[in-house]
């Protein structure tokens, strides 16, 4: 359930194949105290009550020329509004305020129900995640290959929601507090896998790189090693301006530097692509399920687009592990995908 105790919000589109998309609406993040959380509550962020009807667009489209690979899929977008990235299992509920920090109860029951609306019958499936989103698509990946054993092939996605911990302290500590909060507020720890809280605080444990070498289904990564939310997070709102112009200093150029660095090591290795695809780019941008997938506008490296590095990684023709070499970024050419 969402924070404010209504039902999860599912934007269904029926076709043949299952796209599982755990999606963040109308942005995502995290709510790291009550205060923040009651806020939510009132927004799309934290209450099914308040959101819309959402525009399937991007890999949800279903325009056989914008999207050739799954246009006739099945698409389930879960949207996003426990602030916890869906792990929370907290018992308390706060009487002064009715909020409730229950996400990872969510996906178990999105999965039941889509379960008996046809998803078991899928003859290939994946389950997606974008920014906030993206860490709950690696979470559960194992959890959403095992309920589906008659599927014959099942993936996961995870789009621009591979947040690492750097090894600056500087730079860790905004993302390491967020973590700690989160963790602490949603009671995470019952959900994180037990192969890595039993060695590292659960905090730690929220963090990709700490958990995706236990994950034996397949997974693709695309993100930009200079992801917006990122370096907005990190560095403050006022580098979006200056990367958009080109006008940071050496200073604040060698921090990306260093924050690129940290990234890639992050990454999963690139010895078996079957298992773990990349593609990373050098945009300063944040997500591209939605806004970044038809010919037009698709970010490209090296003569190979997302869409196409994707499709071809998930039907097994091509296994992608693809970085872009450039160690700066390039500015964000579609605003309406900055977020």
């Amino acid at each position: 359930m969402s924070n404010d105790a209504t039902h999860q919000a599912l934007h269904w589109l029926s076709s043949t194949a299952s796209i599982v998309d755990i999606r963040k609406y109308l942005g995502g993040a995290w709510c790291t105290n009550v205060t923040d959380c009651l806020d939510r509550s009132k927004g799309g962020h934290g209450s099914s009550r308040h959101m819309g009807p959402l525009e399937f667009r991007g890999i949800h489209s279903k325009n056989q020329t914008a999207n050739l690979d799954f246009y006739n899929w099945n698409k389930v977008i879960v949207a996003y509004c426990d602030g916890g990235a869906f792990t929370g299992d907290a018992e308390y509920v706060d009487p002064a305020t009715n909020l409730h920090f229950r996400g990872a109860r969510i996906f178990n029951a999105v999965i039941e129900e889509l379960l008996t609306k046809g998803l078991k019958n899928a003859k290939n499936a994946i389950l997606a995640g974008s920014s906030a989103g993206g860490y709950p698509a690696i979470l559960y990946c194992d959890r959403f290959r095992n309920l589906l054993s008659n599927t014959s092939r099942v993936k996961c996605l995870v789009d621009c929601g591979y947040f690492v911990h750097f090894k600056n302290p500087v730079l860790a500590k905004p993302w390491k507090s967020r973590y700690e909060d989160v963790a602490t507020l949603h009671e995470a720890a019952k959900t994180l896998p037990k192969s890595c809280t039993s060695k590292m605080k659960p905090e730690l444990c929220m963090y990709p790189e700490n958990i995706q070498q236990d994950i034996q289904t397949p997974i693709f990564i695309f993100m930009s090693a200079f992801d917006n939310t990122v370096t907005k997070y990190t560095l403050g709102d006022d580098i979006y301006e200056l990367i958009q112009s080109g006008t940071c200093t050496t200073s604040q150029n060698n921090t990306l530097q260093e924050m690129r660095l940290d990234f890639l090591n992050a990454l999963p290795k690139g010895n078996n692509p079957k298992l773990r695809g990349v593609f990373i780019d050098a945009v300063h941008h944040h997500t591209s399920l939605l806004g970044r997938w038809t010919l037009e506008d698709a970010i490209v490296v090296h003569n190979l687009s997302t869409p196409k590095a994707f499709a071809d990684w998930y039907f097994d023709r091509k296994y992608t592990y693809l970085i872009d070499e450039h160690n700066l970024p390039f500015p964000n050419i579609i605003p309406n995908t900055t977020v």
